[in-house]
């Protein structure tokens, strides 16, 4: 398993739109792509759990992707969730 720490850079944080985006992104890919936050661990793929986080601009959070192609997985959703 790959981990990166993001800092989200989204004005209004990450609401429904980004997080239908990341789970779109973890639903594609092969394996999987989960987001930390704190003590709590969500899978990416699931719009109402990365919702359920209820992460703001500015929040730090660990990416965490794993099967082939972790790497490429973990730059895509850093640039959903920091865009640059």
């Amino acid at each position: 398993m790959v981990q990166r720490s993001v800092t989200i850079g989204l004005a209004h944080g990450l609401h429904a739109r980004p997080a239908a985006e990341l789970a779109r992104l973890a639903q594609a890919v092969e394996g999987r792509l989960l987001i930390r936050a704190g003590e709590r661990a969500v899978d990416a793929a699931s719009v109402l759990a990365v919702m359920d986080l209820a992460l703001g601009a500015g929040d730090r959070v660990v990416l965490e992707a794993e099967g082939s192609g972790a790497e490429a997985t973990l730059d895509e959703a850093e640039a959903l969730l920091a865009p640059r």
